[in-house]
Order: C-alpha cells, then structure tokens, then sequence
C-alpha cells in the first residue's frame, strides 16, 4: 500500500512538472513597452505576455523607449514561438519567445543594455549578457547609477496622493 501511495505521488509530479509551460506560437501583434508585447496565436487567441526573467526601463524613464523600439524592431509582425511560465501579479502570462526558433529578444535587450535581469533570482544565463553589457558602459549602463524599473515604479507609487 506504501508502494502505491509513493507510485501515485511520482505520477503527480510528473504530470505537473508537463503541464508546468505551455507552448504556442502565433504572431506578435503589438509591442507595449520594452519587456511586454501582445501575440495573437494560430487559433486566434490573445496572449499579453511578459519576458520572463528581464526588466526593462519604464516607457517615461531613460532608455524605456529606446527598449520598445528595439523589441518592436525585433519581433512586431513577426512568427514567434512561445514558452508560458506562469502569470505575474497584473495577469500577464511571463514568457520565453523565440524568433525563428533560435532569437531571444531577452538577449538582444540584455546585450545592448536596454534591460536588466530580473530583481529576484535573476537567471544565470541571463545574468552574464548584462553584467557585459554593464562592463562595456552600453545603453541605460552609460548612466553611472541608472535607476533600476521596480525601484522607479515603487517611487512613482510613493508620489500618488493617497485616499482617504
């Protein structure tokens, strides 16, 4: 009976390990700002999906615009694949896009300083492409202490009046 309790949970697992990501493809529709974008997939839904594991500048921040316009460039109109990782807190589905199955644009934004890597638990992978691009001053690292986007959003929030 022990056997099968432990067989049952291993199963479980399993099966929730599989349904972890859910994959799609579809065409980028629109770009919001410089990390969220919206696909419209093959059987015509809507996904507004977040890049996984980076933060770009906010759009009135410094740079915040130069990052849509390099993730517009990168990915508008275009076929993409797409990883779903989960949601974040506004609803919007975190994501791993590919274009042509080989681009990340996390990694073109990384790389030409127009984003950081996630405030917690930044991901190896990506960690290295924007300490590079810290290194070689490129982008938003021109700036000597560039304001990272969720310190910006947390001081945007601290001026709004407060209501009663």
């Amino acid at each position: 009976m022990k056997s099968l309790i432990i067989m049952i949970l291993i199963l479980l697992g399993c099966l929730n390990a599989a349904l972890a990501y859910e994959e799609i493809s579809g065409k980028v529709t629109s770009v919001v700002d410089g990390n969220t974008l919206e696909v419209v997939s093959k059987d015509k839904q809507l996904y507004k999906l977040r890049l996984a594991g980076i933060d770009s500048p906010e759009l009135t921040q410094e740079y915040g615009g130069e990052a849509k316009e390099l993730l517009e460039k990168l990915v508008l109109e275009k076929e993409v694949s797409v990883k779903i990782m989960g949601k974040d807190r506004w609803g919007r589905y975190l994501a791993e896009i590919l274009i042509d199955g080989k681009t990340d644009p996390r990694v073109e934004l990384l790389k030409r300083g127009l984003a950081w890597t996630a405030e917690k638990s930044p991901l190896p992978v990506l960690e290295g492409y924007r300490v590079k691009a810290q290194q070689k001053g490129k982008g938003l690292w021109k700036q000597s202490e560039p304001t990272p986007p969720w310190i910006y959003r947390r001081q945007q929030t601290m001026l709004q009046p407060k209501s009663i």
